[in-house]
């Protein structure tokens, strides 16, 4: 830092120096902008960071626990020998095995939650990677885009709510029940992320198990825009879900 201050006063100095000996007024420069981001884009860093910082105490938490399920199954391999040399009672024998057992749990839902977390950061690293290219490359009418976490298609023409109705028509013949429709047009939600759905709805369905499947497939042969999540996408989905209508826009 106080280099920096330095080499900023060396600068000035000099900068003050030339306008003194050339005797002409100094052009004033423009401030140097920094690029901004957007607010998904910061909601993504820090749903990343935090996310692994997540995941650090989880690999602290394993370690302690690694100990523990070692110094368990120390004590159940002493309870074994003082049990077959009639010393202690079977209650007390099962009771170290349960504590074993217990440990070995502890470890396992600690890994599982440790693959979660580097599951969500790639799915966060995809995402912003996968937006990189459809702004790269564009995505014209009747255009698909695949990821891990999402599909979207983009429709072959105009799309209006009020079409709705021969969605929900399709899903009640084929399915025999109502379309699950969690949020019709604008939601509390998308007020909370300042996104634009006054124009679309979201769908209570994963979109890989065969209701989802199957209206993905009526969406696409019919020209209808919607994007399809498979899992929660920080400041986009909560969860899985489709989509129809074009992406909401944030305001």
């Amino acid at each position: 830092m106080k280099h920096l201050w330095l080499m900023m006063a060396m600068v000035i100095s000099c900068g003050i120096s030339v306008s003194a000996q050339k005797k002409s007024p100094a052009k004033s420069k423009k401030p140097a902008t920094t690029p901004v981001q957007s607010e998904l884009a910061q909601l993504r860093d820090r749903y990343i960071a935090t996310t692994k910082e997540y995941k650090a105490s989880l690999q602290k938490l394993l370690t302690l626990y690694e100990d523990s399920l070692k110094k368990a199954e120390q004590r159940h391999e002493n309870s074994q020998k003082l049990f077959d040399q009639g010393l202690i009672s079977q209650r007390d024998l099962d009771e170290s095995a349960r504590i074993v057992t217990d440990a070995k749990l502890k470890i396992s839902t600690v890994q599982q939650e440790i693959a979660g977390a580097d599951t969500q950061i790639a799915q966060a690293l995809v995402e912003i990677e996968t937006e990189k290219q459809v702004k790269k490359l564009g995505l014209r009418r009747g255009g698909l885009v695949q990821t891990t976490s999402f599909i979207r298609f983009n429709g072959a023409g105009h799309w209006l709510l009020e079409q709705a109705s021969s969605i929900e028509s399709f899903f009640q013949q084929t399915f025999k029940r109502p379309l699950p429709i969690a949020v019709f047009g604008q939601g509390a939600i998308h007020n909370q992320w300042r996104l634009d759905h006054r124009n679309a709805m979201d769908i209570s369905l994963k979109p890989d198990e065969p209701e989802g499947l199957a209206l993905i497939d009526f969406l696409k042969r019919n020209g209808i825009p919607f994007s399809a999540f498979r899992g929660a996408i920080p400041g986009v989905a909560t969860g899985p879900h489709i989509h129809i209508g074009m992406p909401s826009h944030r305001y």
